[in-house]
């Protein structure tokens, strides 16, 4: 399963990238606004910082909502760097320009899935990843989860090519979980990522190692 890190954070995304375990950063106007980046011009100079830092995919979301306005706009994201795949929400013009990004060969995020159907048609359209954001499903008390294994199964039988990109991990178990249904990729924060460092036993046996050596040395 590939890690993709949800962050605009610069600081962030080199943690992850230092690691050696990332794949790839996703974002989204809220993450940009949350650091405090504003105006087209600074967004796109952003997302060519982002670029530079890692070496996978980065998720770039248009703003407009119509089709023309997702064209133009994700014309001119693709243009920072090959990294970039364009993120389009899914409504009726979002998949009409998911169509049309695919057909030109531009990698593609469907984001705001919450349910089969909708995963279903960004497939068909030819989305290179579609989002799907459990952590939002569990707020409502639904199941999140049980949409990544409904979704990985209808892709797995028709041979569906669009990764599984579980969106909104809000914990390690998410991960885990996710991992075990066949996500694709999982995106999620820093503290979810280093999360799965943690154990008591391994601490407490690290402690002991070291206490150990110390004695004798």
């Amino acid at each position: 399963m590939k890690f993709f890190i949800d962050t605009a954070n610069l600081d962030e995304i080199k943690e992850a990238q230092d690691m050696g375990i990332l794949d790839g950063v996703t974002t989204n106007p809220s993450l940009m606004a949350k650091e405090g980046i504003t105006g087209a011009e600074n967004i796109m100079a952003h997302y060519k910082k982002i670029c530079d830092l890692v070496d996978g995919d980065v998720s770039a979301e248009v703003i407009s909502t119509d089709f023309d306005g997702m064209v133009a706009e994700g014309e001119k994201l693709v243009k920072i760097s090959p990294q970039i795949v364009i993120k389009v929400p899914m409504i009726k013009e979002g998949v009409k320009a998911i169509k049309y990004f695919s057909d030109k060969g531009y990698k593609t995020n469907c984001t705001l899935v919450f349910s089969v159907g909708q995963a279903l048609l960004a497939a068909k359209a030819g989305a290179t990843y579609v989002s799907p954001f459990i952590g939002r499903l569990d707020d409502i008390s639904t199941d999140g989860l049980g949409l990544i294994a409904d979704i990985r199964l209808i892709y797995d039988n028709y041979g569906y090519q669009t990764q599984i990109l579980a969106a909104s991990v809000r914990h390690v178990m998410h991960i885990i979980d996710c991992a075990k249904l066949g996500s694709d990729v999982m995106t999620g924060g820093l503290s979810s990522i280093t999360g799965l460092l943690k154990h008591p036993l391994t601490d407490s046996g690290l402690e002991k190692f070291l206490a150990d050596y110390n004695k004798g040395n």
